[in-house]
């Protein structure tokens, strides 16, 4: 829902800074002109940043949703109090699913399951990089790969 409101926010942000942007190039002064430019570029910049986080997002709760349909979500992790996984249990139960996904190195389940494990253990980074390989993996083979 939060980001629902904030790509509504950054929409109505694009169309004020586009219609002050037009009225900065419009005065014609060379100042006024460089800002009106970068009030254009400098918004769809941050679109293209917002859609990028959204699609991320969607696309890696997509994956979960049929990792969990399959089964295959039950990371044998506890869970502490507060309900998220344990770190020190996530990062003792790594080891287990680095050599998954070593193991298999094309499966998007293995990598996916590394994923929340990585974020489990506290190493954010690791882990949406390892859902964007699970994402890229998952996705049907483009017609023209088949061709290279």
């Amino acid at each position: 829902m939060a980001a629902v409101v904030m790509a509504v926010l950054l929409a109505l942000y694009l169309a004020l800074a586009g219609w002050r942007a037009v009225q900065f190039i419009l005065t014609g002064e060379p100042v006024a002109v460089i800002m009106g430019v970068a009030l254009i570029v400098l918004p769809i910049i941050a679109a293209w940043g917002l859609w990028r986080e959204l699609s991320f997002g969607w696309r890696s709760q997509e994956l979960v949703k049929r990792l969990d349909a399959e089964g295959g979500l039950d990371l044998g992790i506890a869970a502490s109090a507060s309900g998220r996984a344990d770190r020190t249990a996530a990062t003792e139960a790594f080891p287990r699913f680095k050599d998954a996904v070593e193991a298999s190195p094309e499966s998007w389940r293995d990598w996916m399951r590394l994923g929340i494990v990585y974020d489990a253990a506290g190493d954010r980074k690791r882990g949406r990089e390892a859902v964007r390989t699970a994402i890229r993996l998952s996705r049907p083979p483009r017609s023209d790969d088949a061709t290279r």
